[in-house]
């Protein structure tokens, strides 16, 4: 009684409608994504800082002293690193948006430490956090697949008997 119509978004079919996705492919393809997911999260940080790294002709207060680069090359390798690991669960089960993900976090670290200019140890300390949210986002994954999993076989035993 209560039923809604199937409409034409609601087909069970549509690889539209999926958000999460395996994403397999050869090593190149995923080396490629790793490579453009981390470039594009630290652009945007940088971006994001810009106005902090600035002259201050324009009455907003600069941002700490000290060189940018090795900020960026920092989160140049921490940003691969993450996208590593996302993309490499992400080709063994389904993940949602795993290059939000990435982009997000990298574009965190990058805007936070070039806008503050922490020392290495409080890097480390952010890039920790960082990998910490990957790994839940992993985890979150990894579960909803073994989930899905064990659903199956246990419909395919019901289904056997």
């Amino acid at each position: 009684m209560n039923d809604l119509p199937d409409g034409p978004f609601a087909s069970g079919d549509s690889d539209d409608s999926e958000d999460a996705e395996v994403r397999p492919g050869p090593l190149w393809r995923h080396a490629v994504w790793v490579v453009a997911v981390t470039a594009a999260g630290v652009a945007l940080g940088w971006v994001g800082a810009l106005f902090r790294i600035g002259p201050e002709e324009f009455g907003l207060p600069p941002a700490a002293p000290g060189a940018l680069w090795p900020y960026l090359f920092a989160w140049t390798a921490i940003g691969l690193a993450l996208a590593a690991v996302l993309r490499f669960v992400a080709a063994k089960v389904p993940v949602y948006e795993p290059e939000t993900a990435a982009i997000g976090v990298v574009l965190i670290g990058t805007r936070l430490s070039l806008g503050w200019r922490p020392e290495p140890l409080e890097v480390a300390g952010i890039a920790a956090v960082g990998l910490l949210l990957v790994a839940v986002w992993c985890a979150v994954a990894l579960r909803g697949a073994a989930v899905v999993r064990r659903t199956e076989e246990v419909s395919r035993t019901q289904g056997t008997a």
